[in-house]
């Protein structure tokens, strides 16, 4: 009789699922759980567009059509809730992304083998979780929000927090244009804050993350051909003695070493406007009124963005200060040479500093990672916890949708 009771106990077990016998579709009763109680409080604000069918499952818990709201929960969370978030706009015969995001594969079959693996829910979607301490900072704010406006505007950042380049870092720096303020973020506390610069409407800051990897010293400005053809030529045109001023040079490259040329030597009514490279190049010589002030931070991207000193300080003032045709200057660029000289190099600052005083051109070497961020976040939530808000500067919170 005894056995008879066991063993009616143990299949009642086994037909309950509590040993975590798989249905048809691969569900454990554990894992219905789990994801049922996610779904309760939208955990990870990803059930988006699938609102109708997260009413279906509510009700009938029916496997097929949890697997099919898994999936795209997942999905949802990988690469974010915004219609088309690149903005991609059509400039003669190439396609220009204003938007740059980070995707992540998250496949159906690779999720139902996990899930009919046994694995629980949570490390299913953990790849997904942005590690970023804003994603949960901003949701905690949006689940508190009373007004839709706001509400809506938190929303799109948490879904921008979701289109981030996965792993951060432990330590990174992070440029939030429409604040226009950059900070140094260790171990999730903000180590270095000070204000930006950043591009106009025109020549916007690209949304992009990169690697530090060195600091130029006293640096020569470049001119890119559209700013030669566009501002440098016209000018110099109008006024003979606008090279001079703006200690401008003329070589054939990019080489301050290469021979002199003269400007109407180089036959430059022929290069002003439209586009393509220009067979002369414009250099100007290191100095402190240098567009590029006396240092810059190089993480190479093929946006040829990068941050910097600045002569034009007064404008540092202004509450908005997009300016610039895409780089980031800095307000603060000697303290910010010298906090990551002495944390993220194996310099000596007092070397550095007297290789900055000589008015030649150093390269100092990043030997410790710091990725840079450029991001898009019209609310961001800081080291209190307080929501700060900004204004919509290049018009993204307009232009992307929310798929739901």
């Amino acid at each position: 009789m005894k056995i008879k009771i066991v063993l009616a106990a143990m299949l009642a077990v086994i037909m309950s699922g509590c040993v975590g016998i798989p249905d048809s579709e691969g569900w454990r009763s554990s894992q219905k759980n789990d994801f049922l109680k996610i779904l309760e409080t939208d955990k990870y604000m990803s059930i988006c567009n699938q609102q109708t069918l997260y009413k279906k499952v509510k009700e009938t818990q029916n496997s097929q059509l949890m697997s099919r709201l898994f999936v795209a929960y997942t999905k949802n969370l990988a690469n974010g809730c915004i219609i088309d978030p690149s903005l991609a706009v059509k400039k003669g015969e190439r396609t220009v992304k204003r938007y740059g995001i980070y995707t992540q594969k998250a496949s159906d079959a690779d999720i139902r083998r996990k899930l009919k693996a046994g694995e629980s829910i949570e490390k299913i979607l953990k790849p997904y979780v942005p590690e970023y301490r804003q994603f949960n900072a901003l949701i905690t704010h949006y689940k508190a929000a009373q007004d839709p406006e706001a509400k809506r505007k938190i929303r799109l950042n948490i879904e921008r927090v979701k289109l981030l380049k996965p792993n951060l870092g432990k330590n990174y720096a992070l440029v939030n244009i429409p604040e226009y303020e950059i900070r140094i973020i260790e171990d999730d506390k903000t180590k270095v804050k000070m204000r930006v610069i950043v591009g106009t409407r025109k020549n916007q800051t690209p949304i992009f993350s990169e690697e530090l990897k060195y600091i130029t010293l006293n640096p020569a400005w470049n001119v890119p051909d559209s700013i030669a053809r566009n501002e440098i030529i016209p000018d110099t045109l109008k006024d003979p003695g606008y090279l001079k001023k703006h200690r401008l040079v003329i070589r054939k490259d990019y080489n301050l070493k290469s021979p002199a040329l003269s400007f109407n030597s180089v036959n430059p009514r022929a290069y002003v406007g439209g586009k393509g490279p220009v067979p002369f190049k414009f250099i100007e010589v290191p100095s402190n009124r240098n567009a590029l002030g006396r240092v810059k931070f190089i993480f190479p991207n093929h946006h040829s963005v990068y941050m910097h000193d600045t002569p034009t300080k007064h404008l540092f003032k202004r509450k908005k200060r997009s300016y610039s045709h895409g780089c980031i200057r800095l307000s603060e660029p000697k303290y910010m040479l010298e906090y990551i000289t002495k944390n993220y190099t194996a310099y000596d600052y007092e070397d550095v500093k007297k290789r900055y005083d000589s008015f030649k051109t150093h390269y100092v070497k990043v030997n410790k990672r710091l990725p840079v961020h450029t991001v898009y976040l019209t609310t961001y939530v800081d080291d209190s916890g307080k929501l700060l808000s900004f204004a919509d500067i290049y018009s993204f919170d307009k232009l992307q949708k929310l798929n739901f």
